[in-house]
């Protein structure tokens, strides 16, 4: 996000955007992501939220505080992965079931709504082509996704992180997990990736090959809004704007 790119921003998306806060960029007549991300959780029954920043985000803190919105914080010292960022909010989850999303991801309503119903671990198992169709993710970006292995049950197998090669029809992790609370053990034993990174698809794998817990794919053919880049921005605002006039 930081990078400049040629895309065209207001100063107050530039002024988010140069600071590399992706949650804080205005998508929406006004709204910034952060927002959106919110009202979309507490619509599918969501009501205690826990951010995750680094300790350069105060912007973060103050930007909530002065919206009146009712988040709670846990810092990661370092940027070293999904399962680290994770593990970095273990103390402010009391729930045996507890949801974890990207922060820079906009997810459909319905498909948490779904997620949240499963009532064990569980995750959102999206549509490849539902996601090039409904998403602004270009079909490239798509490819280097996670691709998810689901058996005969409707359970999860296995999970592959950026996969060499994968089946048309495969589905794809979005990050959208109903976690339960041995994720924790599972990302405090996890080696890191190649990329010196730890990962919540690896702590995952754990969960389901060393402690025998099932999490259930939930499929779902609805897009996912994106914001990873400079050029994201304008593509989301457009589509959070048809929408608006639908």
């Amino acid at each position: 996000m930081r990078a400049a790119a040629g895309a065209e921003l207001t100063p107050e998306q530039q002024r988010f955007a140069d600071a590399g806060i992706k949650a804080l960029i205005p998508v929406a007549e006004g709204k910034t992501l952060l927002e959106l991300i919110v009202e979309n959780l507490a619509s599918a029954g969501f009501s205690d939220v826990c951010l995750v920043i680094g300790p350069e985000h105060s912007a973060i803190r103050d930007f909530c505080r002065a919206r009146g919105m009712a988040i709670t914080f846990a810092e990661q010292a370092e940027a070293k992965g999904t399962a680290d960022a994770v593990l970095a909010a273990e103390s402010r989850v009391s729930d045996d079931l507890f949801l974890v999303v990207n922060s820079d991801n906009l997810y459909p309503t319905e498909s948490l709504r779904r997620l949240r119903a499963a009532g064990r671990p569980a995750m959102i198992a999206f549509d490849r082509n539902g996601l090039i169709r409904r998403s602004n993710i270009a079909p490239e970006r798509i490819a280097k996704f996670a691709t998810v292995e689901i058996d005969e049950r409707g359970c999860l197998v296995s999970i592959a992180e950026k996969p060499e090669s994968f089946n048309a029809d495969s589905a794809v992790s979005m990050n959208a997990w109903l976690m339960p609370r041995s994720i924790f053990a599972a990302c405090r034993v996890i080696e890191p990736s190649m990329r010196g990174e730890y990962e919540i698809t690896a702590a995952v794998q754990y969960l389901i090959d060393e402690m025998g817990v099932d999490f259930a794919a939930i499929r779902s053919d609805e897009g996912v809004l994106d914001l990873s880049s400079r050029s994201d921005i304008a593509a989301v605002s457009r589509i959070l704007e048809k929408r608006e006039d639908q």
